[in-house]
């Protein structure tokens, strides 16, 4: 089996997954959404006193399965560095104590294979990664041979949710709470801007229409309940739009068979339903992973690491580091 962690920004999770199998046999992940809330985010240096509490917590109940672990895999960028050490350094202490391998994850690449998880992967295909930290198209060849084609020139699709629910004082994680509220609105009162509409280039931008809700806001003065609503699906409908439009775009000039929606943002199911017509035009299938594993978990970094056990690529503990930024995919 393989032990994984997962520590990236606000979310405790460890997994323990079976090799040969890929069955999941424990995962426990601690959310911190309550002791962050009412900041209106994430603040990294308490989220990485909370994860110094809940990892060791968790761990606990893995006991009965260590004598049966075969590697260690944490997550180790991209990420918030004082939330990734509170893995990493867990991970290597692990790793020295069962004397097994260290893996090292790329946690882009753990939400790929979180449409993996107890399955065969499948390859090739065009993924839209869309996240609170990311925005990206990125085909992916196989495990070992993924590129990044397109990806946001200033804000990510996540976090202009998150945004806009903090514009209205609507609570955190604003996600789920804008695509709730849209539910009740007019999404065609208010003509939010679709980014780069004209513009030829495949890329994403999200400051513009950020920018639009915020001024938006201001003209309303009192906002009502109504308001609200309307504004968040006027919202919703036109950065899912800019989604679509750019992947139709790139999509008519490379072909493919299979592609899939990934990270934590994924969940939205008017973005779901949207991209599900897009396929359809497309004639290509649309492959989405479970929503308990669209937003940051453990069994998605174990499902990478059996890939990478077989190929036996692991980790010295010297130069297993955390890191904000992504190092590609490899």
């Amino acid at each position: 089996m393989i032990l994984s962690i997962e520590s990236s920004c606000d979310d405790s999770s460890i997994a323990i997954t079976e090799i040969e199998s890929k069955k999941v046999i424990f995962h426990k992940k601690i959310s911190q959404d309550v002791k962050h809330s009412k900041y209106g985010g994430v603040v990294p240096e308490l989220a990485s006193r909370l994860h110094a509490i809940a990892l060791p917590n968790i761990l606990k109940e893995c006991k009965p399965y260590l004598h049966e672990i075969k590697a260690v895999a944490v997550t180790h960028e991209p990420g918030l560095v004082v939330t990734l050490i509170e893995g990493i350094m867990m991970a290597k202490a692990l790793a020295i104590s069962l004397n097994v391998p260290l893996i090292g994850v790329n946690h882009l690449k753990g939400h790929i294979y979180s449409l993996f998880i107890e399955k065969e992967e499948l390859f090739p295909q065009l993924i839209l990664l869309v996240s609170g930290g990311h925005t990206m198209l990125i085909e992916a060849i196989s495990c070992f041979e993924m590129k990044i084609v397109a990806s946001t020139l200033d804000d990510s699709f996540g976090e202009s949710f998150d945004k806009v629910a903090k514009m209205l004082k609507l609570g955190y994680p604003g996600g789920p709470i804008v695509e709730q509220m849209a539910l009740d609105g007019d999404e065609d009162r208010f003509n939010f801007p679709i980014p780069l509409k004209n513009s030829k280039e495949i890329a994403f931008s999200y400051s513009g229409i950020k920018n639009f809700a915020r001024v938006l806001i201001e003209e309303l003065q009192n906002v009502t309940h109504q308001d609200i609503c309307d504004i968040c699906a006027s919202f919703q409908k036109s950065a899912v739009a800019h989604l679509i439009q750019k992947t139709k775009k790139y999509l008519k000039e490379h072909k493919y068979r299979d592609f899939s929606i990934v990270g934590g943002a994924s969940a939205n199911n008017y973005l779901r339903k949207a991209f599900m017509e897009l396929c359809l035009e497309n004639s290509c299938n649309l492959h989405l992973a479970k929503m308990e594993y669209c937003s940051d978990n453990a069994v998605m970094i174990g499902r990478v690491a059996i890939e990478y056990y077989k190929k036996e690529k692991f980790n010295s503990l010297y130069e297993l580091k955390p890191s904000s930024k992504s190092s590609y995919f490899n």
